[in-house]
């Protein structure tokens, strides 16, 4: 049952296919769901959004300080977030915008509970405004076109590292080109690196080291079950995890701040980190995916689950 006013709203937003009703009806709301970035959990939270060049920016009432509300510091820790726009859901990037401080956009702001934030001196409510992309991995080459096996899954999944690993160099190497090509006046841009890059390569390393460890504990073994003769191959795929994972630890220690202070050792540890996965990954698309071509999927339901009777049969 509902416990608080947002929760209330929250059900009733699910319950009317993503209209909103009540206090809010007519307005552009949206439910975030981001991971909590100390306990793991998910959190759901109800706010407003503006369309911005094709992306949707959700507008949350800050309070310019460090108490900055639970949903924001969540996405920080961990940028891909859940999005329910009207019957739509779908996975996104967050992106904070710091540039954005218009008082207009605080309209957009779902409050706390009715009448929070009323007495709350208007000089330090800023407005929390963060970019949602999508996070689908549609436009990238070399993306299966359809999902039937094992082999079409691992290679998605390998599409989408890629992929998000070549945006991250792309942006990090655009911005050493900007501040390379500066001349005459004005200041060239910072020696940090933006949000922008640093969101999008925390994800990429995050989604990077569940992949590894799925493969470490769950793939690599059930594969030795039938090839007990590649043992030498596991290990060796072992130890390229170790390697990218130290470099990953050392990117993660860059990404600890809103921004990226050491830009300069940043790109040298991302430029390490794509030569050593590119190269893992190859060896891993010539040695273990064409095994997988021939294990559907998703896998079938075991037998006596719902369908699972006639799917072993």
């Amino acid at each position: 049952m509902p416990t608080s006013f947002h929760d209330r709203h929250i059900e009733e937003f699910r319950a009317n296919g993503g209209k909103p009703t009540g206090p809010f009806e007519g307005r552009d709301l949206l439910l975030l769901t981001t991971t909590a970035a100390e306990s793991g959990t998910p959190r759901t939270t109800l706010l407003g959004y503006v369309r911005r060049e094709g992306s949707l920016a959700v507008v949350g009432a800050g309070t310019g300080t460090p108490n900055h509300p639970g949903w924001y510091h969540d996405l920080l820790a961990h940028p891909v977030v859940s999005v329910e726009v009207g019957t739509q859901s779908y996975q996104a990037l967050a992106v904070p915008d710091p540039d954005a401080h218009g008082e207009e956009l605080l309209d957009h702001a779902v409050p706390a509970a009715p009448g929070a934030g009323a007495h709350q001196p208007p000089a330090v409510r800023v407005p929390l405004v963060v970019v949602l992309e999508p996070a689908d991995p549609d436009r990238w080459e070399g993306r299966p076109r359809e999902v039937r096996t094992l082999a079409d899954k691992v290679m998605e999944v390998h599409t989408w590292l890629r992929g998000q690993l070549r945006q991250v160099r792309a942006e990090t190497e655009a911005h050493f080109a900007a501040r390379a090509a500066h001349q005459g006046p004005g200041e060239p841009p910072a020696p940090g690196l933006g949000l922008q890059i640093r969101q999008r390569c925390l994800a990429f390393c995050q989604a990077l080291e569940f992949h590894h460890t799925s493969e470490d504990e769950h793939l690599f073994p059930g594969i030795a079950r039938y090839h007990a003769d590649l043992g030498a191959t596991f290990d060796r795929l072992r130890d390229e995890h170790r390697t990218v994972a130290r470099i990953q630890g050392d990117l993660a220690a860059l990404l600890a701040g809103i921004g990226i202070a050491d830009a300069p050792r940043f790109r040298a540890e991302l430029n390490s980190m794509s030569a050593e996965l590119n190269a893992h990954l190859d060896y891993e698309e010539q040695t273990i995916v064409p095994l997988l071509a021939d294990v559907p999927w998703p896998p079938a339901p075991p037998a006596g689950v719902e369908g699972g009777a006639a799917a072993a049969q």
